[in-house]
């Protein structure tokens, strides 16, 4: 099989074994390179010994040493004495401030290194964060699950950013060496075995992958090389990025190509890409994708990007359906749109959908985005650009994931919030619609236990973020002036952890029967569908309060969907073809908390 080791423009390379002036074999010679143009004199401390880098120009200082054995630790040490971790480590000895680890990449045996991967068309995501999917909250913990996952319908693992980040508990969007999986999840082997494992049972894994910012403790290149950052550029979290400098763009450039090869990823999701600002001739985000493109050709790679523009310009399709860039748009719209519908909640970004819901959720459905070009109640700027050209595979719909869980005062989950019924018909409608569905972790089976936000900071940092966390609060759903649950806290990460033992009780098994029957007649049914639809197919049939009914032409058939939650019933629309799904049963309406879904598998012409 291929060669699983990439070559960094950054950090310690692994180059293989050497050998001995005396003709015996060696451990390996390793190349350290560091950019670092706001240091005159860089030292290399590699297993307690330091040795002066030497200075190759434009801010870089390399070192070549031999006879260096896998697992070795090392820093770089600065000329006032200041040590520090390499920015770009494979591995941490443990925290983030402490000894990087030289990496053997070749040193994992792939089990399953012939994964051709799974076609984009046939996805359902379940996204899952590391640290609460589990008791252990570890890669190797989370090895246990892929059969249940596999035998529920998943097709696709969505793992939150694993890039080594302050303290052991956190989201993980505060990563800072975003080339080393988190020291508290496990060893890169660890998380190989992990990918290596859900291949076996037939899920691809993507990675959330932040390019946009670093975390706040551990990130040593401000100190290194000032250079990285625009100062006069902010983003939500600090000074942005300069992707338009060759060595901090070939730092971002590298991670995605390196995750995707050195661990067999099946793709990524990339991370609030509307706060990647760059001036440069071709823009980053897009010299990403076509070098992935470019260089991986064996296999399947997904790409999708979190916007909240609602743009299009990086989701193009050829004449044949495929995408040269990026795959799909985490769509926040359809989540927004049937937040507002099923619960009432107008607060914050929420006041953008609060007129007529209904209407919003019909045209997600139908076209893509809610927002197409209309202003914005919350910024009173316009927002989004016609979606309706695109293939519906091209939106990536969710009714909760991490954000909008966490982003609440207490982590309710919709089913806290909208009650049984009428989730039950949301995730029905989610499930079977022909956009590819995201479900969040312990969705499937009911999951009652909260997400909430979780760092582990100590000191001023983690008094600011306590603080910070609160005013934020204010201005979303969920916060009506309460104490917030203290973020550093460790009992607040342990809430955030998935119940397991609820599958075994009543109410889990008739959620996880309902999860399996819709996702094996999504297989069955509508990825059959997906392959050659294109753009302009859904149309939005009727709406009303608490009601709406689309359908979509196909090639291959007509999908017709109508639900309604509100308590007025509703005649049945007329929906040519049989009845694929009904609940909680057919009739000659649709009573409250209802939905039925029929497909015409005739020629759409």
């Amino acid at each position: 099989m291929e060669s699983k080791s990439f070559l960094k423009s950054w950090g310690a390379n692994y180059l293989g074994e050497c050998q001995s002036s005396g003709g015996g074999q060696d451990n390996g010679a390793v190349r350290f390179r560091l950019w670092a143009t706001g240091q005159q004199k860089v030292s290399l401390r590699l297993d307690g010994e330091e040795t002066e880098m030497r200075p190759s120009g434009d801010g870089w200082f390399e070192l070549t040493q031999n006879n260096v054995s896998p697992g070795a630790e090392y820093n770089y040490v600065l000329a006032d004495g200041t040590v520090v971790p390499d920015p770009a480590s494979r591995a941490q000895k443990g925290e983030v401030n402490g000894p990087s680890l030289v990496i053997d990449p070749e040193s994992y045996r792939w089990q399953n290194g012939d994964w051709q991967g799974r076609p984009w068309d046939e996805t359902v995501v379940y996204e899952l964060h590391i640290g609460t999917f589990t008791p252990e909250g570890t890669f190797a913990a989370a090895i246990e699950k892929l059969p249940y996952l596999a035998e529920l319908g998943i097709t696709m693992l969505e793992v939150l950013p694993v890039s080594q980040f302050g303290g052991n508990r956190g989201w993980g969007y505060d990563g800072v060496l975003l080339y080393a999986p988190h020291s508290a999840y496990g060893t890169p082997d660890d998380f190989k075995a992990f990918i290596d494992a859900a291949h076996g049972h037939g899920l691809s894994v993507v990675l959330d992958i932040v390019l946009n910012h670093f975390g706040p403790e551990g990130n040593y290149l401000p100190l290194l090389s000032p250079d990285f950052f625009h100062k006069e550029r902010l983003t939500p979290w600090g000074a942005g990025i300069a992707y338009d400098v060759d060595a901090a763009r070939r730092y971002i450039i590298d991670a995605p190509l390196y995750w995707l090869k050195e661990f067999n990823l099946d793709g990524l999701r990339f991370d609030a890409i509307d706060q990647i600002e760059d001036g440069s001739k071709k823009h980053v985000l897009i010299e990403i994708a076509e070098r992935i493109r470019q260089e991986i050709t064996s296999r399947p790679i997904h790409l999708t990007t979190e916007d909240s523009r609602n743009v299009i310009f990086l989701h193009p399709r050829e004449a044949d359906g495929s995408a040269p860039l990026f795959t799909g748009e985490w769509n926040d719209d359809f989540h927004n749109a049937v937040h507002v519908f099923a619960t009432g909640e107008t607060h914050a970004y929420y006041q953008d959908f609060a007129k007529q819901p209904e209407k919003l959720v019909a045209r997600v459905l139908a076209e893509g985005f809610a927002y197409q070009g209309e202003v914005s109640s919350q910024t009173g700027e316009t927002r989004g650009v016609d979606s309706r050209g695109q293939p519906p595979v091209a939106f990536v719909d969710f009714i909760q994931n991490h954000d909008q869980v966490g982003n609440r005062a207490h982590g309710e989950r919709l089913l806290e919030l909208a009650g049984a019924d009428r989730t039950k018909v949301l995730l029905a409608s989610l499930l079977l619609s022909p956009h590819i569905p995201l479900l969040f972790m312990g969705e499937e089976y009911g999951e009652t236990h909260p997400f909430l936000f979780f760092t582990d900071f100590h000191g001023d940092l983690a008094k600011a973020v306590r603080e910070g966390r609160a005013k934020e609060f204010e201005g979303h759903s969920g916060y009506d002036g309460e104490e917030v649950p203290d973020p550093n806290a460790e009992k607040t990460f342990e809430m955030s952890k998935l119940d397991w033992s609820k599958i075994t009780r009543k109410e889990g098994e008739n959620w996880l029967t309902l999860s399996r029957q819709l996702l094996a007649l999504r297989q069955q049914y509508i990825v059959p569908l997906l392959k050659d639809a294109g753009g302009n197919s859904g149309k939005v049939l009727e709406t009303a309060e608490g009601y709406v009914a689309v359908n979509w032409h196909f090639p291959k058939g007509v999908l017709s969907m109508a639900f309604n939650i509100a308590e007025k019933p509703q005649p049945l629309p007329e929906q040519p073809g049989a009845t694929i799904f009904a609940w909680p049963n057919a009739g000659n309406t649709l009573p409250q908390n209802s939905i039925i879904v029929r497909l015409d598998p005739r020629d759409a012409e």
